[in-house]
């Protein structure tokens, strides 16, 4: 496909044409960087998925978070469904890095849980930039972190075609050499099966269907597309093409060389720690060097590979590791969500991970090379993006210095929503006014966000107000992504009323349902009150047609003063479009389910009143749960969480029915 085709019920509206129109001109231009300036609920989304099919461009959309990524990755999969939409993000569920504290001789072995799901994600984005242009890829920051070099991953693929002259067995070794695994058992994602002339095998990316692969003695009889599942043919294919199932792949001739280089290195350092008389740090170094370098030379990979991949990249000391951008064409897009929490997260990445490298080279336990398994630091990202779209409603200086006025303002909402009243009360007796505040909201429906200073104060106000009768709930950073989701998914379905937070109240939360935003001690000048931080907070009310906000304070900050000035500018504009257009404010509809839905693999939320189901015949029912279960899956990638949702109900009863028919069988 040579183009992007949107779908969509909405034709752009309030201010989403005149930046669109903007945003398009300075990039045909060659405008190197350039600012989308759109207030809360103002459609920023719609307005670059336009800007992204009017230039036919493929794009790389990066955000600061894994939720607000699966959020706008959903979005774009509903406007390109006929396009090629990824989600590339760290495949790990759980994360702890490899680290050496010296002050208490403490090492932490890297540990690690692997989100399968994932990873597959993230190969199909890699395979999709290959094959095809018309291609959206919603990263993190992830994004930037070393994967293997582009020439090798697609220099290895292998592919087979139906007819050709080809030997099984050499099949299966060129499968090898990229680190497909043999399996006995139905192929998992990157391995494969071997039946007599019959081989199996699910590719890097795949996850319902395994290509089917028939010798006829030196000759490929056929090749056909197998449901994982049933094991029944779907369809031929021509020809079947396998990408490697990791990105950290090198051709056998590199392999070699690498290991070689491994085994120079560390000769030289083992040197190095012996005529420092550092006998200790020499022995480890040694031992966990070699043992790795058995893994390579025997499996062709080993734990913890990446932190080789200078050696098996072939690059020089100090050289950018290859990341995703390096696997995207030279006129990519690169469109920065909330620039100015992205931005300044992808600046501190390099420093940090230098730091906790550094104390692992130092005592022994990494080459100096690992190293340079390392993020890009900022000025090489720059190097690599072109041509960029820098997205807030709150751009920092750097987006607003690099972009030189090229600012596209997106301030008017399709709705006629106008930004929120704010009005400033006393801090003295702040808990005791907003509960009254509370109590009216909640009598009329509404949902209430509250913006506390400290995780304690936090708990704190949550247990005060739960005592005086509130549903309310709190969540700090402590509290697991996994949770936060359930918690936002509860606001908004009228489960509890209030939610306390503290900074994690402000990017990337879209709840409609919320009308009043309190902000206390709005006057403690800070990160957490500075004038980016309330804009933002005043966002979260700007999606309901009651919206207003509420700064409890004992005096007007500098913060306070410009926050409250350039809202009152952007309202001013607003209510004026609106009274010029005839235009009455509608509150924003958005169903409870959604794209965050990603980062909960299969835990969805319960639907109210699922209806009841009939008994099954004990024996039906494996059956009847592995198909529910297939067909919850792909409800569940198709973004359709409610009808996952009432099928994982009514498994869950099959099995209780399963259970039950088991004990009764016993007794």
């Amino acid at each position: 496909m040579s183009g992007f085709n949107l779908h969509s019920d909405f034709k752009p509206a309030g201010g989403q044409p005149a930046a669109i129109k903007q945003m398009v001109s300075r990039l045909r231009d060659g405008v190197s960087d350039q600012v989308l300036l759109g207030v809360t609920g103002s459609g920023k989304t719609f307005s670059v998925a336009h800007v992204i099919a009017q230039t036919g461009r493929p794009a790389l959309v990066l955000a600061h978070n894994k939720i607000l990524a699966a959020q706008l990755y959903g979005e774009f999969k509903d406007l390109f469904p006929e396009n090629s939409v990824h989600y590339f993000v760290s495949y790990y569920d759980y994360y702890q890095p490899e680290a050496y504290i010296p002050q208490s001789n403490t090492y932490i072995e890297k540990d690690v849980a692997i989100n399968d799901r994932i990873d597959r994600m993230r190969h199909a984005a890699t395979t999709a930039l290959f094959e095809r242009r018309d291609i959206v890829v919603v990263a993190s920051v992830s994004a930037i972190y070393g994967i293997g070099a582009p020439q090798d991953y697609y220099g290895m693929m292998t592919s087979i075609r139906t007819g050709e002259k080809a030997d099984r067995d050499e099949f299966l070794l060129k499968l090898t050499a990229v680190q497909y695994e043999r399996s006995a058992d139905t192929p998992a994602r990157g391995t494969f099966r071997v039946r007599g002339d019959v081989v199996d095998v699910m590719s890097s990316h795949g996850e319902d269907e395994v290509t089917r692969i028939e010798f006829f003695g030196d000759t490929v009889e056929s090749v056909s597309a197998v449901s994982r599942d049933t094991g029944e043919v779907v369809r031929p294919v021509e020809t079947a093409v396998f990408y490697p199932a990791s990105h950290y792949v090198a051709p056998k001739e590199r392999l070699v060389a690498s290991i070689n280089a491994i085994k120079l290195e560390l000769r030289q350092r083992a040197a190095e720690l012996e005529r420092a008389g550092r006998t200790l740090e020499k022995e480890r170094l040694t031992e966990r060097t070699k043992r790795d370098i058995e893994f390579l030379e025997t499996m062709g990979f080993c734990p913890g590979i990446e932190n080789y991949s200078r050696h098996l990249s072939g690059r020089s000391e100090g050289e950018p590791p290859f990341t995703l951008l390096d696997y995207f064409p030279d006129d990519f897009i690169c469109v920065i969500d909330e620039s100015h929490q992205t931005i300044p997260q992808i600046r501190g990445m390099h420093a940090g991970d230098r730091s906790r490298k550094e104390n692992l080279v130092e005592h022994g336990f990494r080459l100096p090379s690992a190293i340079d398994n390392r993020p890009l630091n900022f000025e090489e990202f720059k190097d690599r993006v072109g041509q960029t779209l820098y997205v807030s409603a709150t751009p920092a200086a750097y987006e607003l210095g690099v972009s030189a006025g090229a600012v596209a303002e997106q301030i008017i909402r399709p709705t006629g929503l106008a930004d929120p009243e704010v009005e400033v009360r006393p801090a003295r007796g702040q808990v005791d006014d907003l509960l009254e505040e509370i109590h009216s909201a909640a009598g009329r429906g509404e949902r209430v966000l509250v913006s506390t200073l400290t995780k304690r104060m936090a708990e704190d106000l949550t247990d005060c107000y739960r005592e005086a009768g509130v549903k309310v709930r709190y969540m700090h950073s402590e509290i697991e992504t996994l949770e936060r989701v359930r918690i936002i998914g509860d606001l908004r379905s009228g489960e509890f009323d209030v939610l306390v937070g503290i900074n994690l109240l402000r990017e990337g939360l879209d709840i409609p349902e919320v009308a009043l935003f309190a902000v206390l001690d709005a006057d403690s000048e800070g990160y957490l009150r500075s004038e980016t931080a309330l804009i933002q907070m005043f966002g979260r009310a700007a999606r309901n047609t009651a919206g207003r906000v509420i700064m409890y304070g004992d005096r007007m900050t500098p913060s306070m003063e410009a926050a409250m000035d350039e809202t009152l500018r952007r309202r001013e504009i607003q209510m004026k479009y609106n009274k010029e257009n005839g235009i009455t404010p509608s509150a924003v509809k958005k169903n409870l389910s959604g794209a965050m839905g990603l980062v909960c693999e299969a835990d969805y939320p319960d639907v109210p009143g699922a209806e009841d189901y009939a008994p099954i015949a004990p024996e039906k029912i494996p059956g009847e749960i592995k198909a529910l279960t297939k067909h919850m899956k792909k409800s569940a990638d198709a973004l359709e969480f409610e009808e996952a949702a009432r099928i994982k109900k009514r498994i869950r009863k099959l099995k209780d029915m399963e259970a039950e028919y088991m004990a009764q069988m016993k007794r």
